[in-house]
């Protein structure tokens, strides 16, 4: 017995919901307590002063304040150095 129709069916017609990732508070921009700024997937930014991190790597803001974003130097701990973007919350 076949497995699947034999005319009219398909193997295609499935895909997933998009994630609408990416930053939603750019720099400058009001930010309140517990607006999201970047959802992401991994750390591609780093939370600086007035944000958090939440467990999906969602970086939301804490404080009151203007969005900013920064680059700073971080040492890894193979003792390499590289460039990092951190977001912070600036009253």
């Amino acid at each position: 017995m076949a497995h699947t129709k034999a005319i009219g069916s398909t193997q295609l017609g499935r895909d997933s919901q998009p994630k609408y990732l990416g930053v939603k508070l750019h720099d400058g921009q009001i930010a309140k307590p517990g607006n999201i700024i970047i959802r992401q997937r991994g750390t591609k930014f780093l939370p600086g002063d007035g944000v958090r991190l939440g467990h999906d790597d969602t970086i939301y803001a804490v404080v009151n304040g203007k969005v900013k974003f920064t680059t700073r130097k971080k040492k890894l701990f193979n003792g390499q150095k590289r460039l990092v973007k951190v977001v912070n919350v600036v009253q």
